[in-house]
């Protein structure tokens, strides 16, 4: 998000934007697109008058688009309302239709809640999930992913890209290993697309999740990419909408603004992605060379998400940081936006096998394709400031003070 200019006349302040993990600002050219769909054609899909059918050409145009931005067919995509709708019907979908065959699920102990939590639901169902762990840079090992597959096993759930340290896994490698185990694989995307070239069949996935708001799209609009052949239990049961797998009436300007974003999204994705990348970097390397006792969280460069870069500060808390920092007009985070309210430690950074007090020292800054290099400057002139004056106020240790320069 480009910097803007908010607060009194008084007194106005540069607002950075570095907390796109969370969520993203709507491309203007998504928002013109959408916008008939809520004043002149918004006509129900399932109508059969023209208001009806210009609605439903414009859902299909929409599936065609997130469908090819994913190189699927649009028959296989499934609209629904969100990465976390999407997970919860993939994982609980996939468990119901296919416990038959066994109930043992697999999945890693750094996903996002949305899947740690549906996993944890169906154990209070019967099945049984093996959650497997992660090196101390956020990557699961093909061997253990091996060794923990059984007869029993009916699905794996993996990541592409994790949305607090960026670790992108190996989701080719993992796929092949799940497939000759006999198994299903499905891999959480939310994070990963329009950030790395994201293909359902290189990638040899029958699963897939996709949110609209992390790409420039709208909030409320996600997808799921269900490959031919793979079955489902619907969780949402009613009119018999998106193949009967999601029964709702079709949230068509979400659906219209979804399919532009990820259609963008994947054409600008290279220039983006460069210009992310750099960012990224200067960001990196200016933290640790500016501020002692200070580390990164994930791997250094291959394998990490081209908007991602995760820091942990000794002696410091990361909610204070968060607050000093926005205090200073930028915005970042401690972590996933879905838990920051929580005062547990993040469980991706305890499963890299951090302390306690190293989890609630974190920082996460992520970019989006309006992000530029003179944020980041401003934010590596602000961060030296925010860390020593947390230090020097720390109960953990004796405050740790060197020059930084005045921020007024």
């Amino acid at each position: 998000m480009p910097s803007s200019q908010i607060g009194s006349q008084e007194e106005e302040i540069e607002r950075i934007y570095f907390d796109n993990s969370a969520t993203t600002q709507v491309d203007s050219r998504v928002l013109e697109v959408m916008q008939p769909y809520f004043s002149r054609e918004y006509g129900n899909a399932s109508s059969l008058h023209s208001f009806g059918r210009y609605a439903y050409d414009a859902m299909e145009a929409a599936r065609s688009q997130v469908a090819d931005s994913i190189n699927a067919a649009p028959r296989d995509l499934i609209f629904t309302s969100s990465g976390t709708e999407s997970d919860n019907l993939a994982l609980q979908g996939a468990a119901l239709a296919y416990s038959g065959r066994g109930k043992h699920i697999i999945t890693s102990a750094i996903e996002h809640h949305a899947v740690l939590r549906t996993c944890q639901f169906l154990e209070g169902q019967g099945f049984r999930v093996t959650y497997l762990p992660v090196d101390e840079e956020g990557f699961v090992s093909e061997e253990t992913l091996k060794e923990s597959i059984t007869s029993e096993t009916i699905l794996v759930s993996i990541m592409l890209a994790n949305n607090e340290i960026g670790t992108i896994q190996p989701i080719r490698e993992l796929s092949e290993i799940t497939k000759d185990g006999g198994a299903l694989f499905m891999t959480d995307a939310v994070q990963a697309m329009t950030k790395v070239p994201v293909d359902v069949e290189k990638l040899n996935v029958d699963l897939l999740t996709m949110s609209a708001h992390k790409f420039h799209g709208p909030k409320g609009i996600g997808a799921l990419f269900v490959r031919k052949g793979v079955k489902l239990r619907p969780l949402i049961h009613g009119g018999g909408h998106e193949r009967g797998l999601r029964s709702s009436t079709e949230n068509i300007p979400g659906m219209v603004g979804m399919g532009l974003a990820a259609e963008l999204g994947v054409a600008e994705m290279e220039e983006s992605v460069s210009r992310m990348r750099r960012i990224r970097d200067r960001l990196i390397e200016g933290t640790l060379a500016a501020v002692p006792r200070a580390h990164l969280n994930g791997p250094r460069d291959a394998g990490r998400l081209c908007n991602n870069a995760h820091f942990r500060f000794d002696f410091i808390e990361g909610e204070g940081m968060v607050l000093l920092l926005d205090m200073k007009g930028i915005a970042a985070s401690t972590g996933s936006a879905c838990s920051t309210k929580s005062l547990e430690p993040s469980h991706v950074l305890k499963a890299l096998g951090l302390r306690h007090e190293q989890c609630h020292g974190s920082l996460r800054l992520s970019l989006s394709k309006f992000s530029t290099m003179e944020e980041a400057e401003i934010f590596l002139e602000t961060i030296p400031y925010v860390i020593d004056k947390l230090r020097q106020m720390s109960p953990l240790k004796e405050g740790v003070t060197y020059d930084v320069p005045t921020i007024h």
